[in-house]
């Protein structure tokens, strides 16, 4: 009887002591929180898969807004957010005195036009009304978006800083209407286009190479998007470990074939985005 309770003793030792190695080098998991801002994850889903192979297990937190990720990483509630270009991170730290660090280029989003109204920019009358989002940054980038269009002209030594004020010619007289960013798809009944930022008109169900009237035509480093972390870990294993395996060739192709254009892989060392 005492043999048979040693050996189910030694049996269960052993179960045990298996279940604690989680991962391919005997360590247990490591768990990153990674926030991001809307519903569409695919990427962060799929790298999220390769990680786990690696024994990084990753918690999207998922927020609605493009304030609270940066707040929540700098008081410690994420270990990294992925979901702001350089330009906005830049002006949004400085801005809120957050020290944050960039470890990784992400993709890049192109911004569009959208409108219920008219198939082509050129279509838009004579006083039309424009949605654009209010942020300084994101403002900035509607107002290159216009220029690009053909509607507005800027200063030459425009900064990317946004307000209606830094139009210097706007020859169809074009009402410039700032709302929240989240609020750009909502808008459109009411305006004769409005500027939505890519993830938000995904969130609305856009396409945003299919379905805006314009939209940007290159890629400019300003717009990449970044993977940010507070700056005390920039240097974290498992956080640099977690952005080398976003900037693989195979999460590339997967990009490449869930988005069709509409988001754009673009890993690039941090040094061509200013950092």
């Amino acid at each position: 009887m005492k043999k048979l309770l040693l050996a189910g003793l030694i049996t269960a030792l052993a179960v045990t002591g298996a279940a604690c190695s989680n991962s391919t080098s005997g360590e247990e998991t490591a768990k990153v929180k990674v926030g991001v801002s809307g519903s569409d994850n695919r990427i962060w889903d799929y790298v999220s898969d390769k990680a786990e192979k690696e024994g990084i297990e990753v918690e999207i937190v998922r927020f609605s807004d493009y304030v609270q990720p940066n707040i929540a990483l700098a008081e410690g509630e994420l270990d990294a957010n992925a979901f702001q270009t350089i330009s906005y991170f830049n002006a949004f730290k400085k801005e809120h005195d957050l020290d944050l660090t960039p470890i990784a280029t992400t993709v890049i989003a192109p911004m569009g036009i959208y409108s219920e109204k008219y198939k082509s920019a050129d279509e838009i009358p004579e006083g039309g009304k424009i949605a654009v989002p209010n942020e300084a940054t994101n403002m900035g980038r509607a107002l290159l978006l216009l220029q690009e269009a053909g509607l507005i002209t800027l200063p030459e030594d425009f900064d990317g800083n946004g307000s209606v004020d830094k139009i210097v010619d706007n020859p169809k007289n074009l009402e410039i209407v700032p709302v929240v960013a989240g609020q750009t798809p909502r808008v459109l009944p009411d305006v004769a286009a409005s500027i939505i930022n890519n993830g938000i008109a995904v969130d609305a169900g856009f396409n945003p190479t299919e379905d805006s009237i314009f939209h940007e035509s290159e890629t400019a480093t300003p717009y990449i998007n970044i993977i940010a972390v507070r700056t005390e870990d920039k240097d974290n294993e498992t956080l640099q470990k977690l952005a080398e395996l976003y900037q693989q060739d195979d999460v590339k192709e997967f990009i490449e074939k869930e988005y069709k254009g509409s988001t754009i892989p673009t890993f690039v060392p941090l040094s061509e985005i200013g950092e």
